[in-house]
């Protein structure tokens, strides 16, 4: 097993926040409900990255900030029609999910 730490975001409808993670390339791995019509926690990945999404009240705070290393910024940027911006140790563009989570987005020089 791989020791990881994976981040957890609320979301207000996991459907939407998958659709919306889905334009950054993350896939839907899982989603577990204690009963039907409760609250659903979600799991999505990108590669070796991965997310819990989770509408249960409590869970995470809206604008928390996520850091996603990629190989390519521009393409996200483009995805998003946001700018990208060069910082002295990446380029980087900013995200906001349908819930205001923030994902700083950024290809590393060199």
């Amino acid at each position: 097993m791989v020791e990881e730490a994976i981040p957890l975001l609320r979301v207000a409808d996991a459907a939407v926040a998958v659709r919306w993670y889905g334009r950054l390339g993350f896939v839907q791995q899982w989603e577990h409900r204690f009963e039907p019509g409760l609250p659903a926690f979600v799991e999505v990945a990108r590669g070796r990255v991965r997310l819990f999404l989770s509408e249960h009240t409590g869970d995470a705070r809206p604008d928390t900030l996520v850091y996603l290393r990629v190989a390519d910024v521009d393409a996200v940027a483009a995805e998003f029609a946001v700018p990208v911006e060069n910082k002295p140790w990446a380029r980087e563009t900013e995200l906001r999910d349908p819930d205001g989570n923030r994902l700083r987005v950024g290809t590393p020089l060199g």
